[in-house]
């Protein structure tokens, strides 16, 4: 029989999706299932950008420009100034989604064997972008005592070997709701340029930032033109999770010159959901206060359910929509298809994203779960309740 290969092999799987197959016999049987697992918001998708599909006078669909349509960078640029931002048209390669943006900016600068070092838990799908790409995902541990503060830059240092290429982050982060402060990125942008290395910030959740915190950049800090480069979306922005449209962003044009062949090679991004993408800048500002306003609600009607349960501890996020909590269990991936397998309340059940597949260390984060609070309030309250019976239920067994 022929051979899968190693690095298919390695491929992990996403710790937000493994348990779907649970959830789907679940559902077969009667239950409803709280989806707490998956950050796909129920907020509706701005009126601007799907009538623009509907009313799209198109009779051949053709290819656009590999790095996208210049009409859509041109204003995503202005609406980036708009923002403080000094991004201009040539700075912007349109990618399909942020994780293409986050695979064209690690072959551009990684070769096989070379390592990336990232705060974790992080986004699950980074190990598998490191591993599609030949990368070796180096760790610095961030906890929830410390509410996922950014570890000391002395910690960073230890880690920093010849082979060290690049510091990714995402702020806010997902899966913790982490925002860094300015204080902290100044400090990762000394760090990347003593060492020569590129700071890569996956800023997707950028508008989603509650407590009168303030968003800072990467691509606001002076003298790093040269080592930043910023991973953007709509998916979150403008509720387009299924768009599948997202950017590449830097000011080193020898970068974008090299990510531009690997756009090339994918020869562009989905036309329609280019069309989308660009009427959506055009959403007005009281969308986004309304849609900050109802996940800020969100997540204090979650947070103050969670403290009520005696052994669960969660970290308070400031941005994006995802928290880590921590439950009286040994392992939250049994415990989570557990749930779907064999629990119900008044045939009722929820959905949980174990946190062990946020995180590279092995053995760590065992006991947390990633929820994420794209749900009513009602559903919030109810699933929360659900969780604390099931959890009296669990350790009973």
């Amino acid at each position: 029989m022929p051979k899968i290969s190693l690095k298919g092999q390695q491929m992990p799987e996403s710790p937000i999706r493994k348990l779907v197959p649970y959830a789907e016999i679940a559902k077969k049987k009667g239950n409803k299932v709280y989806h707490l697992n998956i950050g796909q918001p129920d907020i509706k998708t701005p009126e601007v950008a799907l009538n623009a599909v509907k009313t799209a006078n198109i009779t051949v669909l053709e290819y656009s420009h590999s790095a996208g349509f210049e009409s859509y960078r041109t204003k995503l640029s202005a609406y980036y100034k708009n923002h403080g931002l000094p991004i201009d048209t040539a700075d912007i390669i349109i990618t399909t989604g942020g994780s293409e943006a986050l695979l064209f900016a690690m072959g551009s600068t990684m070769d096989a064997g070379d390592e990336i070092i990232i705060p974790e838990p992080f986004y699950a799908n980074y190990n598998g972008f490191s591993t599609a790409s030949g990368v070796t995902v180096v760790p610095v541990i961030s906890t929830i005592d410390e509410g996922f503060a950014l570890p000391p830059i002395a910690a960073f240092e230890q880690l920093i070997t010849p082979r060290t290429k690049a510091i990714l982050i995402c702020n806010p982060g997902n899966p913790t709701g982490y925002l860094y402060s300015k204080e902290e990125i100044m400090q990762l942008a000394e760090i990347v340029k003593k060492h020569d290395l590129f700071l890569i910030a996956d800023e997707v959740y950028r508008e989603f930032i509650y407590d009168g915190e303030e968003h800072f950049s990467v691509m606001n800090v002076p003298g790093l033109e040269e080592h930043a480069i910023m991973i953007d979306s709509v998916s979150k922005r403008y509720s387009m999770c299924g768009a599948r449209i997202g950017c590449i962003v830097s000011k080193n044009k020898a970068l974008m010159a090299t990510a531009m062949k690997f756009a090339q090679a994918r020869l562009s991004p989905p036309t329609y959901a280019q069309i989308a993408s660009e009427a959506a800048l055009e959403t007005p500002q009281s969308y986004f206060d309304d849609v900050i306003s109802e996940y800020k609600d969100r997540r204090d009607t979650l947070i103050a359910e969670l403290q009520k349960i005696d052994g669960v501890k969660v970290a308070t996020p400031k941005g994006a929509f995802y928290c880590i909590a921590q439950l009286p269990v040994a392992n939250a991936d049994h415990f989570a298809q557990w749930l779907l397998e064999s629990y119900d309340d008044n045939k009722e059940t929820v959905m949980v994203a174990p946190a062990a597949g946020f995180y590279s260390t092995p053995n760590v984060g065992l006991n947390e779960v990633r929820i994420a609070y794209v749900l009513k309030k009602d559903d919030l309250v109810r699933s929360v309740a659900i969780l604390k019976k099931a959890l009296v239920a669990y350790n009973a067994l």
